[in-house]
């Protein structure tokens, strides 16, 4: 499923998401919080990135800044060559057919007064692709897509499970046909035994349409499964980026040695011979971020120098990128 480094999709570059803090009555700008601070990387036409991390550094955030649903503070969003910085509403409102979302609380993602129908049609009315008779048969066709019956599509959100809210949301992000899909956490709210199927579910509709994905999600192990790469955040930048099997073989960084060692592993021997790296500390405020290496606070081979210069993110083997002073 790999590209090479002619087809990329999506190109980020250096992107920026900082949220002002305002105090006092004249709205005063304080501080900001660095949610994102300084991204860059690659998706390339029909793979699946993963991008994993701790809650709050960043991810979500970077999915929704890609898409221009938080306008970036700085940087760059290239799709197909087009940068989506700079796009005024209108073009960026008809570019939105190719980029869609796929949101993490099924329960807060449907509005409850609609059927499923009129939710799985809205965007083939809103971009006059259907009406009438065409978006009952098209909605028809898209519940189907995802495992679900036609027949449901007079009901309202309510009536169904987790699982089954999910996958509406999934129809409803490939109503346009779609190059170009964020799946921000779809798997995090639902019961371990629907999460497989909602992935396999996903795998199966690349497969057919040549979907692009960026995955974002906690579970190392999933994303193991379902990405060709993996990114790996810490409080608002890229620590790590490698192919699935060089990062969970090879982890260069401590940060993502950290997370791996975490990962249960159903074998008292493994147990035994692995010993299990245990962060110390609290994550620091992205209002606050430490000087020099974001990780340094907790990281255990860090020294002086690494308070002092921002590690650079570079290419330590083929297609495996680091940022660390001491890699």
């Amino acid at each position: 499923m790999n590209g090479t480094n002619n087809d990329v999709l999506v190109r980020v570059e250096d992107l920026v998401m900082h949220f002002p803090i305002y105090r006092g009555v004249i709205r005063r700008q304080v501080g900001a919080v660095r949610a994102v601070d300084g991204v860059s990387f690659e998706i390339r036409q029909g793979e699946t990135l993963g991008l994993v991390g701790e809650s709050g550094c960043g991810k979500s955030t970077t999915g929704r800044a890609m898409l221009q649903l938080y306008k970036p503070t700085s940087g760059r969003v290239y799709f197909q060559g087009q940068d989506l910085v700079e796009l005024r509403s209108e073009p960026m409102r008809l570019m939105r057919r190719h980029l869609q979302m796929i949101f993490q609380d099924p329960y807060a993602s449907l509005n409850p007064r609609m059927t499923v129908r009129d939710i799985v049609g809205e965007p083939l009315m809103a971009f006059g692709q259907a009406s009438g008779k065409e978006i009952d048969a098209r909605a028809a066709e898209l519940l189907e897509l995802v495992k679900l019956n036609p027949d449901f599509s007079g009901r309202y959100p309510h009536e169904f499970s987790g699982g089954q809210r999910q996958r509406i949301g999934i129809a409803r992000a490939l109503a346009l046909n779609p190059s170009f899909i964020v799946c921000d956490e779809p798997i995090s709210a639902l019961d371990v035994s629907i999460q497989a199927q909602i992935v396999n579910l996903l795998e199966d509709l690349q497969k057919e349409f040549q979907l692009t994905y960026l995955f974002i999600a906690h579970d190392l192990s999933m994303v193991r499964h379902i990405s060709d790469r993996v990114a790996v955040m810490y409080l608002g930048v890229i620590v790590e980026l490698a192919s699935r099997n060089d990062l969970y073989h090879n982890p260069l960084h401590p940060y993502t040695q950290a997370l791996l060692s975490a990962i249960p592993v159903p074998d008292p021997a493994w147990g035994e011979t692995h010993q299990r790296t245990v962060l110390q500390g609290d994550v620091p405020s992205p209002v606050n971020p430490p000087s020099g290496c974001r990780f340094r606070t907790r990281c255990p081979i860090a020294d002086s120098h690494c308070a002092e210069e921002r590690p650079v993110f570079r290419e330590i083997e083929p297609d495996h990128y680091v940022a660390c002073l001491k890699v």
